[in-house]
């Protein structure tokens, strides 16, 4: 993103067309230049084209809690057995 100078639009790259276009905080395409572009960036997510690496349900907060607490444990026990 660049930023022309104080008081004037912030021009930025379509993530999908590349095309240079007016950064607008209420436009409903954000950061998309249009509607077209923004389906079919969810068309790409959809389809797999995109795949974020990790287990499924890695970002449940559930989850996170209880490996936490599970590594816990672990440390604990660890330090136990050196005593």
């Amino acid at each position: 993103m660049s930023e022309k100078g104080k008081g004037q639009e912030m021009m930025v790259k379509c993530p999908t067309c590349k095309k240079l276009h007016e950064y607008d905080m209420n436009s409903p395409w954000r950061p998309f230049c249009s509607e077209r572009c923004k389906l079919i960036d969810l068309g790409a997510w959809a389809s797999g084209d995109y795949v974020i690496r990790g287990e499924p349900g890695s970002a449940d907060p559930d989850l996170i809690v209880e490996q936490l607490e599970k590594m816990q444990k672990e440390q604990e026990e660890n330090e136990r057995k050196k005593k």
